[in-house]
């Protein structure tokens, strides 16, 4: 069994000084933690794999392709396979798991 806990993996991904932190990376899945703080801009570009955000933390809008919502704790949301998207208006610290099918790199 795999188990981690969210309190760990953002220690963990705040001692490595980046915005993401793959935690997990199967056969047909990878599973990352996304940290983007209030004000900041998200500079990720579209990826050849589909994803799922589940926002665990902190309230932003989000665009993927023309359509844009509003996001916060609690919030899913699906980016097909190469279509551009990107947080923006972050107005709290965002923490956001990240599914990646197939596996991110």
């Amino acid at each position: 069994m795999k188990a981690f806990r969210l309190d760990e993996l953002e220690a963990e991904r705040a001692a490595n000084d980046g915005a993401y932190l793959q935690f997990l990376k199967e056969r047909n899945m990878s599973v990352g933690l996304y940290a983007l703080d209030a004000g900041q801009t998200d500079p990720q570009q579209p990826h050849a794999q589909d994803e799922v955000y589940f926002v665990v933390s902190g309230h932003a809008s989000v665009t993927v392709g023309t359509e844009t919502t509003a996001v916060g704790r609690g919030s899913v949301v699906y980016v097909p396979a190469k279509v551009p998207h990107k947080f923006h208006h972050i107005s709290e610290d965002l923490r956001v798991l990240v599914v990646f099918s197939p596996p991110e790199g």
